[in-house]
């Protein structure tokens, strides 16, 4: 991920901060994991996973999330919607987005992500490409 913004009451924010890091794998398959993050998110002082204070915790949840499970693709090989199976956020658990929530746009070697949120704004978080399959085009 090399771009994140989060557009909601008129207002632009970068949800993962200035220097985002994530990762959008799709797998032949017809699976995907989606992981963002704040690469300048503290760490927690206590080392351990879990053992964080809940000011620590908090800036933990907020500033990341991860999700995965199943995409689809129309006829001709454009995107149709996934199903969420699995997140850090439960509530994003068993959700279907379809094309009227979630957009993908590919150019050359750039996805570019754009997500209704349920609860309002919409995120747009930008990929590239870090490894092409030798049988893929870049259009």
């Amino acid at each position: 991920m090399i771009s994140a913004t989060l557009e909601e009451d008129g207002r632009e924010t970068r949800p993962y901060g200035l220097k985002p890091a994530g990762m959008l794998v799709f797998t032949p398959d017809f699976h995907f994991v989606e992981v963002l993050t704040n690469s300048e998110t503290p760490h927690v002082a206590s080392g351990r996973r879990g053992e964080g204070t809940d000011s620590e915790n908090r800036e933990a949840m907020t500033n990341g999330v991860g999700f995965f499970g199943a995409y689809s693709v129309r006829g001709d090989g454009t995107f149709s919607g996934n199903v969420v199976e699995g997140a850090t956020f439960p509530n994003w658990v068993g959700s279907e987005r379809t094309t009227h929530e979630l957009l993908l746009e590919v150019r050359g070697s750039r996805l570019t992500e754009t997500f209704t949120r349920p609860g309002g704004g919409v995120l747009r978080a930008a990929f590239v490409r870090v490894r092409a399959p030798a049988n893929a085009r870049n259009t």
